[in-house]
């Protein structure tokens, strides 16, 4: 079984939705987590705090170099994610198709490269 990545991308100067919009997210969220798990798809998943608090950690000439933010200046940026196990990319497809529904928003998905 391979393992993909799939990231959940949201937009930091969107506007928040509304709370029964969160709340309806989280609870297909949690019914999604556990299909996961039900089948054994499940490795791992987690939502991440906003970009803002972000810290870098940077090696220049031998030499940690931290500063605060986000890595990268983008419109979108990196909101949670799943690692799972999948047959094939067809079916780390459907799974993210699932995702993608659950969170409300748009899922990548990415393969782990081979040992």
């Amino acid at each position: 079984m391979t393992q993909y990545l799939m990231a959940v991308h949201h937009s930091p100067d969107a506007p928040p939705p509304p709370p029964e919009e969160m709340q309806k997210a989280f609870r297909q969220v949690d019914k999604y987590n556990e299909e996961l798990k039900t089948a054994g798809a499940w490795v791992f998943g987690g939502g991440l705090h906003s970009p803002e608090i972000a810290t870098v950690v940077r090696v220049e000439d031998g030499e940690a170099i931290v500063t605060d933010g986000p890595f990268a200046e983008t419109k979108e940026q990196l909101g949670g994610f799943w690692i799972i196990e999948a047959q094939d990319l067809d079916a780390a497809l459907a799974w993210a198709t699932k995702a993608s529904a659950a969170c409300m928003g748009p899922v990548e998905v990415r393969p782990f490269q081979d040992d």
